[in-house]
């Protein structure tokens, strides 16, 4: 699990996390995401939708069913807010994979309400996980400087 501290507040967090856009850019430019259904686009949040993943654009990594649902919990700091995507690996090396459940949680940083809190959960299950793992690992990596980097652009959004 990742856990770290953005620079933007936890309701431009909320809303980052249901934009397939903001998803984009967290990715880009390792792996790009190309919609697939015509009625989905970068600006407009579905609960469920395809997307063709591509290292750098142009190697294909399979097909990827993001599937979205929200919670809302109490804990010790406060308010928390969880998207989850229980959507799967369609095609490609992560379509070996039985089990995807992603949990991303935003609550405000205690005493600092101006930022957040940001928790990533990745569980993965499936024949070739201690193949994958590694290569997801480094992706997650990835993906925590890049939120950290373009948060405080979503305090406008």
């Amino acid at each position: 699990m990742l856990k770290f501290a953005i620079d933007v507040d936890a309701d431009a967090a909320w809303h980052a996390l249901h934009s397939p856009a903001v998803l984009s850019e967290i990715y880009g430019p390792l792996i790009t995401l190309e919609h697939l259904s015509p009625d989905d686009s970068p600006e407009t949040a579905h609960p469920s939708y395809a997307v063709q993943m591509r290292l750098f654009g142009v190697i294909p990594l399979g097909r990827q069913l993001i599937a979205l649902s929200d919670s809302i919990r109490d804990d010790r700091i406060g308010t928390v807010r969880i998207v989850r995507d229980s959507g799967i690996p369609l095609t490609g090396p992560l379509s070996s994979l039985d089990v995807w459940d992603h949990q991303m949680a935003v609550s405000p940083v205690p005493g600092d309400r101006r930022r957040t809190l940001w928790r990533d959960r990745l569980v993965i299950a499936g024949p070739l996980t201690p193949v994958l793992w590694p290569m997801l690992w480094v992706v997650w990596q990835w993906r925590q400087r890049r939120i950290r980097r373009i948060a405080p652009s979503w305090a406008g959004d």
